[in-house]
């Protein structure tokens, strides 16, 4: 064997010397998330393009099951902060926000424009004037209807409130339920309330109302229910809700025998594992109330923040930052079958994910996170179940906001 001379001993020496400093100024920048496992493989497939992109950065994710972040996230942003965390928009950040867990980055959003390219989600991740997280998918809630049960009423997609209650007596009269749904989990009436009383009252009276600063018993609340009267008193909405499982009503509508569907874009799979196709399944925004009132939509987001506790904010804070552009928002959402918030990312040929791009990207109003993230969660259980019984007995509206009111003071002291 040829000896290694001195001159090539030198060489190792000093690559060894520079590959193990290399490695001692790599710096790490935790991150615990909950994600399933299709989130997970498309978030670490973008954590290894920020890698590549900063070989100084060593990205190490925790993942947990969502029941066990729920409370885990309690406990580690007090006892040993990650510098990075996953939770979600709107209220559901306001109790860490307003103890100080969550790190303001309106600087993040200041340097990077995301006030224009996150414009629709910007209202639902400020609180008191300030950003405390990036938001990197969600997905539109609407009405989703049966193009043949239209066509067999006679009637056109409404734009407003009053054309949608005319149709319904139309297709009461052909034998199909106007509105389907199934409340027998309680939350899918909480999206026909949320959209009734955004479009009555606005974003901000709905976050007010579910962050427990308006009664129950307000005059713009009953506003809220008489408009939901006017579907539920005349018998257009699916009779045997309450027994139903939000697919049980899918399979109403897959077969015509219901025409409207409020529900959220994950409920496409369903309908079309049922037989629907583009050609027979229609998307549409909620119908127009209050015309004075700017539009604003549901759309449950994700969200990271930089804990308060963290203890490498400038490498989390440029992580962010690559979490918000356009070309990373569009790959993640491609793997996870939903809507980037950047808009000027890009999403496939799937129409409702383009109408659903479309809606949220162009809304004025604001984006609520639905009724069981934005209230607390026994408000929440409490609310939705009043939502179910008014459904049954709308008779019973001036008990059921009286009981909503009384349960307000109590929780929200």
């Amino acid at each position: 064997m040829k000896p290694i001379s001195k001159s090539a001993m030198l060489g190792i020496a000093t690559a060894a010397l520079m590959s193990s400093t290399a490695i001692a100024q790599q710096r790490t920048l935790n991150y615990y998330a909950d994600f399933d496992p299709a989130p997970l493989a498309a978030f670490e497939a973008a954590i290894a393009d920020f890698e590549a992109a900063n070989p100084d950065i060593d990205v190490v994710l925790q993942n947990f099951d969502h029941e066990g972040y729920k409370t885990a996230i309690r406990n580690f942003l007090t006892a040993d902060a990650p510098d990075l965390a996953n939770w979600y928009a709107g209220n559901r950040m306001a109790p860490f926000v307003n103890s100080g867990q969550f790190m303001d980055i309106s600087d993040v959003w200041a340097e990077n424009g995301l006030d224009k390219s996150l414009g629709s989600a910007l209202a639902s991740m400020t609180i008191d004037g300030k950003q405390w997280g990036i938001p990197y998918t969600y997905y539109q809630w609407g009405i989703y209807y049966n193009k043949d049960a239209y066509k067999k009423a006679g009637v056109e997609v409404p734009a407003t409130w009053d054309e949608f209650i005319s149709n319904c007596a139309k297709f009461k009269a052909a034998g199909i339920d106007c509105v389907t749904t199934g409340t027998k989990a309680l939350w899918p009436g909480a999206g026909i309330f949320d959209y009734l009383n955004m479009r009555t009252n606005g974003y901000e009276f709905h976050m007010d109302l579910t962050a427990g600063k308006v009664a129950w018993t307000d005059d713009r609340v009953k506003a809220t229910f008489a408009e939901w009267a006017k579907l539920v008193e005349p018998g257009y909405v699916t009779a045997n809700h309450a027994a139903l499982e939000w697919q049980d009503a899918a399979s109403l509508l897959v077969q015509g025998k219901a025409a409207n569907y409020v529900m959220g874009n994950f409920a496409v799979a369903v309908f079309k594992d049922g037989g629907m196709t583009n050609d027979t399944l229609g998307f549409m925004p909620f119908p127009t109330i209050n015309p004075d009132v700017p539009r604003a939509e549901e759309a449950p987001t994700d969200t990271v923040h930089i804990p308060a506790g963290a203890k490498n904010v400038a490498d989390a804070k440029k992580f962010l930052a690559y979490l918000a552009t356009a070309d990373v928002q569009t790959k993640l959402n491609e793997a996870l079958g939903q809507l980037p918030i950047n808009s000027g990312s890009s999403v496939g040929d799937d129409p409702f994910l383009q109408a659903g791009f479309k809606l949220l990207s162009t809304t004025p109003g604001g984006i609520a996170q639905f009724f069981d993230r934005d209230a607390p969660a026994e408000m929440a259980k409490i609310g939705m179940e009043g939502f179910q019984e008014f459904m049954v007995k709308p008779d019973k509206v001036d008990s059921i906001l009286a009981r909503l009111e009384k349960a307000r003071q109590r929780i929200y002291k």
